[in-house]
């Protein structure tokens, strides 16, 4: 089974920024590609996704909470996904998880934030953000 493989996490202070990037253990060609978080205590929510399954462009989403501060990119050539993380915040503090999925662009929109719509997902990287 395909394993997803993330970097990039770390501390930091309010303010500051990170990327993550994953990279899968081997060739997958997902339709779309996903970052979860979950904090200690709490459920794994959807932060940033994007669906790159045709050929005239992307599409992505934001958790409300992440809008104008997130970015997620994908690197086609590379076929790695990335997020950028600006404006971090100490409640951005907690693991973060890739994942990919496979399947059309309908209906994904409604349901990019849960996590039953992915296949694939990785161990996780933390993120820390003190105030």
């Amino acid at each position: 089974q395909v394993q997803l493989v993330e970097s990039g996490g770390g501390s930091v202070q309010a303010g500051g920024s990170l990327t993550l990037s994953c990279a899968p253990s081997t060739y997958i060609s997902p339709t779309y590609w996903a970052w979860f978080r979950q904090a200690p205590g709490m459920e794994r929510e959807g932060v940033a996704a994007i669906y790159t399954g045709e050929r005239r462009g992307y599409y992505v989403y934001y958790a409300d909470s992440v809008k104008g501060r997130f970015t997620i990119t994908h690197d086609k050539a590379k076929n790695i996904p990335s997020l950028q993380m600006n404006s971090l915040k100490p409640e951005d503090t907690a693991m973060y998880y890739c994942a990919a999925g496979y399947g059309g662009r309908s209906g994904y929109g409604g349901r990019w934030y849960l996590p039953a719509a992915y296949t694939d997902w990785g161990q996780g990287t933390q993120v820390t953000v003190s105030s």
